[in-house]
């Protein structure tokens, strides 16, 4: 019989053993055998994909002026800004933007203020590197680095992602912060306390939609992986704590905004999200699109579902690996549902995040059933050297995606009109000369096709559809009593408002026809008013 003494020793040596068992490190969610010809990629192909992925993007910074969204944004956070410094008043923006402009506009016209609009791109291309490198640790936690390379290599050379990375909106940031929560919850799942990487999930996940309302479709896909991967590490009981976790930080986050912002705010997300008015674009022209952008990946990823099906034992893999392919789907069956092309490719490249981690499962799991490691080598380099006609669309799509009319001419000869003069303008979509222009600041003066800006800072909006044209009744009233000192519309929009707009004006002896200034495929006619009233 052992002695007091050697009871002790036996109980504290399994009492150690006991506590390192529930210390050992997790493996990777699938059954992922991990040959020894993986160990080959180190995270220094991270670093490759990330410095390929910048050289695509950055070439694009500089090729064009800013576009409207861009030149929107970057405008509305300088009015943030100084409305936050000086407490000068601003538009309501909560009512008609597609996110909280009190996050990602005021800090892209930080960056604006530091470097122009390129330095605000480089945001962006900063946001779309993280974003990547958050791909590359979500796949490898999940499937290995061998899964990872060709996950993140293959996202990256995505058209919409080297587009998005010279792309000053919020659409990077909303979704880096989107994989930044994609990431904590599976880290989380590896872990049995994982308290502190659940609460970051849901903050990225808050600040996620808060940056872009549009991001809630992919909410289920976060809670998805969140229960699937607590699940098969502690149980059921784990993996609805953490889902009812979650939901609690979104709710929260919620009722924040609404709190500080008020109505405001809701009718922004009710707008833009909830009462999104549909569409003229047939569902096959939308799923047209999005299936030259991703359909790639759609195809291997629902390929990977498959190969889970016959090569998995367990189903917490094969629903993560449908889980993440059905994320592909989920934008361009939404905005087929509502007939619109509108940032169908921002939006898409979300969804292709998710399912490049399983297209890289797919590609791993076909290597690994190579039985000579020298095959599985040859495998590898043959797949790495397939990605050369991935880049090279990508490439073709980024530069058309990036092909928009340029304002440099149309700025250049505004600006001295817009400076001196006083008076409200009309100005087709002016988000671009309110960016680019001094006057952009004195944001009464500016009127668009969509609305007429009140010197009050009242609206105007009798179309009664954000983002659709005004009525043009409402319109005649205000040219008749000379209410705008100059008006440029684009001669070439075959715009029913426009040409009832050129007829009243072209009937109005007190506006002359100044210039036709040229801007993109056809031009601005810009009138300016003669006589006083």
């Amino acid at each position: 019989m052992p002695t007091e003494a050697g009871r002790r020793t036996i109980l504290a040596a399994t009492s150690a053993v006991d506590v390192a068992a529930t210390r050992r490190p997790v493996q990777p969610i699938p059954a992922v055998r991990r040959p020894p010809a993986a160990r080959v990629l180190s995270p220094s192909l991270l670093l490759l994909i990330l410095i390929g992925q910048a050289c695509l993007s950055a070439r694009l910074i500089w090729a064009n002026t800013a576009f409207q969204d861009e030149a929107l944004y970057l405008w509305a956070g300088r009015l943030e800004l100084a409305h936050w410094l000086h407490g000068a008043s601003i538009p309501a923006f909560p009512t008609y933007f597609s996110g909280a402009p009190v996050l990602y506009p005021p800090l892209g016209a930080l960056a604006n203020s530091l470097g122009g609009l390129a330095a605000a791109r480089i945001l962006s291309l900063l946001l779309m590197l993280g974003a990547t490198a958050l791909l590359w640790c979500t796949a490898s936690m999940l499937f290995g680095r061998r899964a990872a390379f060709f996950s993140a290599a293959l996202w990256a050379a995505l058209g919409p992602t080297q587009q998005l990375g010279a792309f000053a909106t919020f659409d990077a940031l909303s979704l880096f912060l989107m994989a930044a929560a994609a990431c904590c919850v599976v880290r989380a799942g590896q872990s049995r306390q994982a308290t502190g990487w659940t609460l970051a999930a849901g903050a990225a996940l808050m600040a996620a939609n808060a940056a872009t309302y549009s991001s809630l479709l992919f909410d289920p896909v976060i809670l998805a992986l969140a229960a699937l991967t607590a699940q098969r590490q502690s149980g059921w009981a784990t993996a609805r704590s953490r889902i009812t976790s979650l939901l609690a930080y979104l709710a929260t986050a919620v009722a924040i905004l609404v709190k500080l912002g008020g109505p405001w705010y809701l009718q922004g997300i009710a707008h833009t999200v909830l009462d999104r008015v549909s569409g003229s674009s047939p569902a096959l022209a939308v799923l047209g699109q999005a299936w030259g952008w991703t359909g790639v990946i759609v195809v291997l990823s629902f390929a990977a579902v498959g190969i889970g099906l016959v090569c998995e034992t367990g189903w917490q893999p094969r629903l993560i690996l449908a889980t993440l392919a059905v994320a592909a789907v989920l934008v361009p069956a939404e905005q087929a549902r509502i007939g619109t092309l509108t940032s169908l490719n921002k939006h898409a490249d979300v969804g292709a995040w998710f399912a490049a981690i399983a297209v890289g499962y797919a590609i791993c799991r076909t290597i690994s059933l190579l039985r000579l490691r020298v095959l599985q080598v040859m495998a590898c380099l043959t797949c790495a050297a397939a990605l050369y006609f991935p880049v090279m669309t990508g490439v073709a799509q980024a530069d058309a995606l990036s092909n928009w009319p340029n304002a440099a001419a149309f700025v250049t000869w505004l600006r001295p009109v817009a400076d001196h003069r006083t008076g409200p303008m009309l100005i087709e979509t002016p988000s671009v000369a309110e960016y680019y222009l001094p006057a952009g600041s004195q944001w009464k003066r500016w009127s668009s096709t969509f609305n007429i800006t009140l010197p009050s800072g009242h609206v105007v909006e009798h179309s009664g559809q954000i983002g659709f044209p005004g009525h043009p009744q409402t319109y005649r009233k205000f040219i008749v009593r000379g209410y705008f000192s100059v008006i440029a519309l684009d001669h070439g929009l075959a715009s029913a408002l426009d040409r009832v707009l050129i007829r009243y004006i072209e009937r109005d002896h007190d506006y002359r026809l100044l210039a036709i200034v040229p801007y993109g495929k056809s031009g601005y006619s810009v009138w300016v008013r003669t006589a006083a009233r």
